[in-house]
């Protein structure tokens, strides 16, 4: 597949129920079942958008530890404020099962093994309304405001209003494509702990080809977002296990299938796995950036969109109707799929105050 195809959000925001429109939401239903990802261009969002807030993350990762360090919550999984590098740990390189996946994968689709956490930092900054009552209140902690950025509210909330529209839409239109009511995902959406979360990996420390800067891994939550990186390497596993370079066109937005959306489609859409590397493209890229004097920081313009904690996860219409969809998706709590899941990619409160001692 050498070019993803884009979708218009236009189409659904001017004219949700027509005719055409619907032909437009089950095209895009049937992509992201065939590849696990999307590409979409949303009239309300520009790359000037996209420009501003990497800008304001180049400036923020490219502080000093010292600086930075206040900004980490572990006690919060590190679900808000910064995670510092080397503290992520790609679920894959713990699962036997993963690494012999990889190793069985042929030459050209291989993924790199991972084989310690990652080495890019992040910052995650709530998004969305909270719940008045919730059994997880480590899941929907305040933001962390980081000092000396007096405008870090008015453009994290810009860029995240904008990334929340989007694929609020995108669920609707996925929604109407599965033959579900366009409101089935984004119910479930309303107060849930969405994640703004960039990440930035240090390009002058980590620049040698092959350097793993985000392991191979799938995403926990129900849909990602990306604009697009001023640095490539990023690839993805479609659902026909094919290795795929993400080329995302200027204005354009990425998106991911995680796992919440897997379970509502009981397998239908399966969590994509992907990663991020420095290949020769990257290091273009950043030969380039430095004839430039621009920063040295790859930064993903990410948002992880939720389904909300106190909700259940479990197959939806249509999908709950084949003998084994309760059986292979049992109910469960949104909030506990999460923490689960950050147990096993080291960011509970345990794991996570370890790997700060470690990183230190």
């Amino acid at each position: 597949m050498d070019a993803l195809p884009v979708f218009d959000l236009g189409t659904y925001l001017s004219a949700p129920t027509a005719e055409d429109t619907a032909k437009v939401c089950h095209e895009m239903a049937q992509f992201i079942h065939e590849t696990g990802v999307l590409v979409v261009r949303d009239p309300r969002v520009s790359g000037a958008d996209n420009d501003v807030f990497i800008d304001n993350m180049e400036k923020y990762f490219g502080q000093s530890d010292e600086l930075k360090h206040p900004d980490a919550r572990p006690q919060y999984y590190y679900q808000v404020g910064v995670t510092p590098e080397f503290t992520e740990l790609p679920r894959c390189s713990q699962e036997p099962d993963c690494l012999e996946k990889i190793k069985a994968m042929a030459e050209e689709d291989r993924a790199h093994i991972p084989s310690g956490p990652d080495c890019k930092e992040r910052f995650f900054w709530r998004m969305g309304a909270h719940p008045e009552v919730t059994e997880f209140p480590a899941l929907n902690a305040e933001p962390v405001l980081p000092a000396n950025f007096p405008e870090w509210r008015q453009v994290m909330d810009t860029w995240g209003d904008k990334m929340l529209g989007a694929v609020s839409t995108v669920a609707q239109m996925l929604a109407v494509g599965f033959d579900l009511p366009a409101t089935t995902f984004t119910d479930k959406m309303d107060c849930a702990p969405h994640l703004l979360a960039p990440t930035g990996t240090n390009l002058e420390k980590h620049c040698t080809k092959g350097t793993i800067y985000a392991g191979y891994h799938y995403d926990l939550n129900f849909l990602t977002i990306h604009g697009k990186s001023r640095f490539p390497g990023l690839f993805v596993w479609l659902r026909s296990g094919r290795k795929t370079a993400v080329k995302v066109p200027d204005g354009c937005l990425l998106l991911q299938a995680g796992k919440q959306i897997e379970y509502l489609t009981a397998g239908y859409v399966n969590a994509g796995y992907h990663e991020v590397v420095c290949t020769d493209a990257t290091l273009e890229a950043v030969a380039r950036a430095k004839n430039a004097g621009q920063p040295l920081w790859r930064v993903s313009s990410t948002l992880f969109a939720h389904i909300a904690s106190d909700s259940t996860l479990e197959p939806q219409g249509k999908f709950a109707e084949t003998s084994d969809a309760h059986k292979l998706f049992p109910p469960i709590k949104a909030g506990s799929q999460v923490q689960a899941e950050l147990d096993l990619i080291k960011l509970s409160a345990e794991s996570a105050s370890k790997n700060l001692i470690l990183s230190n």
